[in-house]
């Protein structure tokens, strides 16, 4: 862990020294507007005249993951063009009208969106108290409805993923695929060695067994540590470190199973890779 995070300390150097560079020479920093890539997995989606199946369309309106799909079909909570449809496998063309509660659902291509949250912002698709959301700061990113996938609190920062593929986002959410997530935790005192190994050891909170998959103090200092942890339990590397008596100053995510945050300056999002995409859908 170490090594990782001292080569993404380096990139994040040279990221920066490179956009300062720009600046210099009135070059704009890199446009997040461009149009989001089309999958090769996507094409048979994007046929109107080639019929998917129905709870496929369903996943690809952002509603939920194929799986739950099949059971809203057969709770006969899904219409297609004003019939109510109970069969399994049935196949829709994208342009049929398909409801879910009263509301026309739309069969869009997937989009992956990829954020590197700064501070200040809630994780929620809505905040009624008027707050900055999430959303805020992709919303130019594509015409599709969008959804984070988990969440960061207010204070923390870093890798956020975002889509429209309920399956995939319900498959990176569930604990038995142990999604790996990687933080930086900034802390106000130094590390001691009984509570690195208590850490180590797992922590009984009261919500139960608090585990890490692996742990690395990254600063001379130790007051910087390397955490990495699949378990998605509520503000856990936080509650972690105050069990233990410290006040976490900063908590930066900095690697989402594959991803990682090279060359994604803080506020900035952009389109995954096909390639990242087809690594996260084969997750085992």
């Amino acid at each position: 862990m170490k090594k990782f995070y001292k080569k993404n300390t380096d990139e994040t150097t040279k990221a920066n020294y490179r956009k300062k560079s720009a600046n210099k020479r009135g070059v704009s920093p890199r446009d997040n507007k461009k149009r989001p890539p089309i999958y090769k997995r996507q094409d048979e989606s994007l046929n109107k005249d080639e019929k998917i199946r129905l709870n496929r369309f369903i996943a690809n309106a952002g509603v939920c993951s194929r799986r739950d799909a099949d059971e809203l079909i057969k709770a006969g909570e899904i219409t297609v063009d004003g019939k109510v449809i109970k069969e399994m496998g049935f196949k829709v063309y994208r342009t049929d009208k398909v409801k879910h509660k009263g509301k026309v659902l739309r069969g869009e291509k997937n989009v992956y969106v990829l954020l590197n949250k700064p501070k200040d912002f809630i994780t929620t698709t809505k905040d009624p108290q008027n707050r900055h959301t999430v959303m805020q700061l992709v919303s130019n990113a594509c015409d599709e409805r969008i959804f984070p996938v988990g969440r960061l609190d207010r204070n923390t920062t870093g890798l956020l993923l975002f889509t429209n593929d309920g399956e995939l986002a319900s498959k990176l959410m569930h604990p038995s695929y142990k999604v790996k997530k990687i933080y930086q935790v900034d802390i106000n005192k130094p590390l001691k060695k009984e509570d690195y190994e208590q850490i180590v050891n797992g922590l009984e909170l009261e919500d139960g067994l608090a585990k890490v998959d692996d742990i690395a103090i990254i600063s001379p200092d130790s007051m910087s540590v390397g955490i990495e942890i699949h378990i998605g339990k509520n503000r856990i590397v936080r509650r972690i470190f105050e069990h233990l008596g410290y006040e976490v100053i900063k908590l930066d995510r900095v690697a989402y199973s594959s991803l990682t945050k090279k060359d994604l300056n803080r506020g900035r999002w952009r389109y995954l890779s096909e390639k990242e995409v087809i690594n996260l859908k084969h997750l085992s």
